[in-house]
């Protein structure tokens, strides 16, 4: 008995229930634009080029964000100019840690001010890795056994939000809560450029 109450008293970081609240408990709003490094699709693989002759594998992290919209889980999604849907999140620094590098992506992204400092974002476990095996491919779910040199790598996570929070997210973006029970059928929906 006194083994499970010692259990029970830990963190909660193993529990395996989300909860999720109403998008109305959420304050949303706007702040200054980001300037985006890519204009086109071949100067972003210009610039992935260059960045794994530099670096190596490219790690990026991605954040799942739950809320809860006439009565239906919703996935919240970053839109950019009308027809690219994304996880908020990014490309991690070289050395920087998932969670580190998430919290600052989120907190750049999603918080009142670039710092973040009075943000804490709840990271919860990591709920899957997601592999480029060249430049121009999309994301596998799976790392194929014949690819010996992965491009990228993208690691998705939930993020456990409170009851209540302020999303500030950039003029150039729209934060979007999509029905989880349309992301399977994503390019459907929501077009090509839908990246899940």
């Amino acid at each position: 008995m006194g083994d499970d109450d010692e259990h029970n008293s830990s963190s909660d970081e193993g529990r395996k229930e989300v909860d999720i609240y109403p998008l109305s408990c959420y304050y949303f709003g706007s702040k200054e634009a980001i300037v985006f490094k890519d204009e086109t699709v071949s100067d972003r693989i210009t610039r992935m080029k260059s960045n794994y002759a530099a670096y190596g594998l490219r790690t990026s992290v991605e954040a799942v964000l739950l809320v809860e919209l006439f009565k239906h889980p919703h996935l919240l999604l970053l839109q950019l100019n009308n027809s690219i849907f994304k996880l908020p999140g990014g490309r991690l620094r070289p050395g920087e840690s998932d969670i580190d590098g998430l919290r600052r992506k989120l907190s750049n992204k999603l918080s009142p001010s670039r710092d973040g400092n009075e943000t804490e974002w709840e990271m919860g476990e990591c709920l899957g890795m997601w592999w480029r095996h060249d430049f121009e491919t999309l994301l596998c779910p799976y790392l194929p056994p014949t690819v010996k040199k992965p491009k990228e790598c993208t690691k998705l996570f939930l993020v456990r939000l409170p009851e209540s929070r302020k999303f500030i997210v950039p003029e150039n973006l729209k934060l979007l809560a999509v029905p989880l029970s349309q992301v399977h059928e994503n390019h459907k929906v929501r077009g090509s450029n839908y990246k899940l």
